[in-house]
This record gives C-alpha cells, sequence and structure tokens, in this order.
C-alpha cells in the first residue's frame, strides 16, 4: 500500500494509539474509589480498559480482536507467544486474575504503573529475575502471593513474526518451583500490530489458550514441549493471517 491510502491508515493508527492511552485516565479516574479499597477494582478497571482498546481496534482500524481455546480461571502459569502490545491485552483480558513478572522501571509509568501494582503484578531489577522468582515461590508457598494466573512470555521479549528466538531456561525454573499447570497460549497479532512503528493493520487478530501442560515434567521435557506447542500453533494463526509461513518455520520475515 502507498500514496493516500498508506498515509491515511498511519494517521488512523497513531490517533488510535493516542486515544488508547488517553483513555487510561478516564478509566482509572472512573474506578479509583474502588481501586484504593479493594484489588478487585484496580482488575474491573484493567479489564474494561482491555474491552475499550478491543472496540476501537475494530471501529478504527478494521482490526478485530478472537481468544479461541478456554482462558483458565484457577491459578495457573501461563506461557505466552510474545510479538506485540496487543497479545498482552487479549490475554489479560481474558482471565480473571493476570498478573505478570515486569520491568520495574514500569512501576513509575502514570496510571499503568500503579494499577499494574494493584493488580498483582511483580516488579523486578533488570538482571534479577532470578530472585523475583525466589520470592514469588517463597510466597506461593506461604500464602501470602495474590491469587490469579500468572502470565509470562518464555522468549523474554516481543518477538515479531517469522523471527526465530531461544526460550528462557528461567520459564523451567518457575514451572517446577510453582508446581503448577502450565497453559501455553499461541498468537498471530504480530502480523498486524507490529512490535515497533505505528501502523496497525485490519484484519483478525487471535491469541489461542492450548491445552495445559501438566506439572511435574522433567525440565528439559516441558520446555521441548512448550515450545513445540506454541511454536507450531503461532505458525498455523500467522499462516491464516496471510503471514509467509512454511508449517514447520518461518520462510521470511514480514
Amino acid at each position: 500500500m502507498t500514496g493516500p491510502a498508506y498515509a491515511w491508515r498511519w494517521l488512523r493508527s497513531l490517533a488510535f494509539s493516542i486515544l488508547i492511552y488517553a483513555a487510561m485516565i478516564p478509566v482509572a479516574l472512573a474506578y479509583l474509589p474502588w481501586t484504593l479499597a479493594h484489588r478487585d477494582g484496580a482488575v474491573a478497571a484493567a479489564h474494561r480498559w482491555c474491552r475499550i482498546v478491543r472496540w476501537l481496534a475494530r471501529v478504527m482500524l478494521g482490526l478485530r480482536t478472537e481468544v479461541r481455546g478456554t482462558p483458565p480461571t484457577r491459578e495457573v502459569m501461563i506461557a505466552a507467544k510474545h510479538q506485540s502490545f496487543l497479545d498482552i491485552i487479549l490475554i489479560y483480558g481474558a482471565v480473571p486474575r493476570g498478573k505478570f513478572i515486569m520491568k520495574k522501571e514500569l512501576v513509575y509509568a502514570p496510571i499503568l504503573g500503579q494499577i499494574a501494582l494493584r493488580i498483582g503484578c511483580v516488579p523486578v531489577d533488570r538482571g534479577k529475575r532470578g530472585a523475583a522468582i525466589r520470592q514469588m515461590t517463597e510466597d506461593v508457598r506461604a500464602g501470602n502471593a495474590d491469587p490469579g494466573q500468572l502470565i509470562i512470555y518464555p522468549q523474554g521479549t516481543r518477538v515479531a513474526p517469522g523471527v526465530a528466538a531461544p526460550y528462557k531456561v528461567g520459564t523451567a525454573a518457575l514451572y517446577r518451583e510453582l508446581g503448577q499447570p502450565c497453559v501455553p497460549v499461541a498468537c498471530n497479532v504480530g502480523v498486524f500490530w507490529p512490535k515497533r512503528g505505528v501502523l496497525r493493520r485490519p484484519g483478525t487478530a487471535i491469541v489461542e489458550f492450548l491445552p495445559e501442560i501438566p506439572p511435574g515434567l522433567p525440565p528439559a521435557e516441558f520446555m521441548s514441549r512448550l515450545e513445540d506447542m506454541v511454536e507450531s500453533r503461532s505458525d498455523r494463526l500467522m499462516a491464516e493471517a496471510g503471514f509467509p509461513i512454511a508449517l514447520g518455520g518461518p520462510v521470511e520475515d514480514h
């Protein structure tokens, strides 16, 4: 796409990006009394904002969103493919009590940082993820942790469609220490909402909750099963979206 059509789509994408962040302010204010009184208020505010983003994406950009599979409602670890901010929104919006291990710097982000703390996210310093995992597992065993679904990204960062990145061994450590089932999640959202840049594309962005992996597997077996499930299903979702994937591996960047 070139010329006026591209410029118009880019401008709509920019307006969308500005609007969704601006929408945090009235949502946060509307839920502030409840949020101050109880964590449920912060969770409700975050879920409302996720619904607003999905609605605006559809009406402003022609970007529809779909959640497939069965989102978990009990305490589990969710290990997800991470391609852009959109998969965070879709996964969190689909589960009742999602929480993340997040970079400590995000605590200082206006509104977003405080809501994240209230919903139970765990801030960690760069390079100190191991300490956070130990503290989290101790809290779980002692009954001090907020109940919910811990959402992690095994590759540790956003990975663009068609790009390979290793799965980090800290995922296996967390799986072992928590002793909880792991629910893998695949997605194709990066085809429409890239990890960088303003432009958003129309289509149907999907996250899919896959069958859970039971606790107690040896680390190597767990990591192999997780990577195979997430990558193979993500490839199929991206192929469904028109991204050039040879099922069994990407053929080119997008």
